[in-house]
């Protein structure tokens, strides 16, 4: 690590943590083994991050960053409301699929016992989320599929269905993956 360039470090030491957040069993990570996992010492690990929960901040980041960056070209694509959340709700799982390591953060799994202040980012992603299945829903009931009263209910529905695809993904060790099955199943929870 010492001939990487200062802004790529930050970047290698949270690819590393999320490499080993891939790990089936789900260890607890501590500071110590990735270090020993870059090969540098904890004080180097700290001359990027103040705290470990800011290493995790990093990684929640990464998932804003991508997942709402992909919701709004979504909106901008698809121009009917079931579509958008159809589309939505795959992107969500498949990203999960793509980022095992991830999904554990995203269910909160690698939170545990860390800094409560993740867990509540976390939620808040939830309900942004869930902002963004009503946003799309409530599209499609001007375009004639549901009704405006069944909306709250039904994003709340969908965004449960994504967490439990999610948490199934990562208590299996990451073998039942998130995307499987989903076609007809969605099409159910969309039907009008």
């Amino acid at each position: 690590m010492a001939s990487t360039k200062p802004g790529q470090r930050k970047l290698q030491i949270l690819q590393a943590l999320a490499t080993m957040l891939e790990q089936p069993k789900g260890e607890k990570i501590t500071t110590a083994a990735l270090a020993a996992r870059l090969d540098v010492s904890e004080a180097a690990l700290y001359r990027h991050f103040a705290s470990k929960a800011q290493m995790f901040e990093g990684l929640i980041e990464f998932i804003e960053s991508s997942v709402f960056g992909l919701i709004n070209q979504i909106a901008e694509n698809e121009q009917g409301g079931v579509d958008q959340a159809h589309a939505v709700l795959q992107m969500l799982l498949g990203f999960a699929a793509n980022n095992p390591g991830m999904t554990r953060v995203l269910i909160g799994d690698a939170l545990v016992n860390e800094d409560e202040r993740l867990q509540l980012r976390m939620n808040q992603f939830y309900d942004k989320i869930e902002l963004a299945c009503k946003q799309s829903l409530r599209l499609a009931v001007t375009q004639g599929h549901g009704q405006e009263a069944d909306v709250a209910a039904r994003a709340s529905l969908l965004v449960s269905y994504v967490v439990g695809r999610w948490h199934r993904y990562a208590k299996s060790g990451f073998r039942h993956n998130p995307t499987e099955g989903t076609a007809l199943q969605l099409s159910l929870l969309l039907a009008a």
